[in-house]
């Protein structure tokens, strides 16, 4: 999702035992294959990540791709205040503040039940409710 809530890739949908960050590393694999599919240069962007996803592992993964990541630090365990106080000065809070588009764009996906609750049972018939939510999206940010 872009800065405007614009979906330009679909979200990976997983059951609700499976944790986000577990699957981070497919979905931006996945993402970088479709950028360069419609021709979109990354280079340099930044992308913003909520807390769950703060972690060393994942911003290497975002530097290796030239991303600029902005990941919310998690400080929780953390008793060190010198490294808290590092972890915040490096924390961009005025880009992360944009976010707001991204949840925006969450709660209008959530607002379509099929989508919500999948009562489907083949993932292509899923996927094509997706597909046709994030198409709504977008139409919406156009009129």
């Amino acid at each position: 999702m872009e800065n405007n809530g614009f979906v330009i890739a679909p979200f990976v949908v997983a059951p609700v035992n499976i944790n986000d960050t577990s699957l981070f590393p497919d979905c931006l694999e996945h993402f970088m294959d479709f950028a360069s599919l419609i021709g979109l240069d990354t280079r340099g962007s930044a992308l913003t990540l909520d807390s769950g996803f703060d972690s060393e592992a994942n911003a290497d993964r975002l530097l290796f791709h030239d991303f600029h990541p902005i990941i919310k630090p998690n400080l929780r365990g953390t008793k060190d205040e010198e490294r808290i106080n590092e972890r915040l000065d490096a924390f961009d809070e005025k880009t992360y503040k944009r976010r707001f588009c991204v949840e925006r764009t969450f709660a209008w996906e959530d607002s379509y039940r099929k989508l919500s609750q999948r009562y489907e049972i083949l993932e292509a018939t899923h996927n094509g409710f997706r597909f046709l939510a994030h198409a709504m999206i977008n139409l919406r940010m156009f009129l």
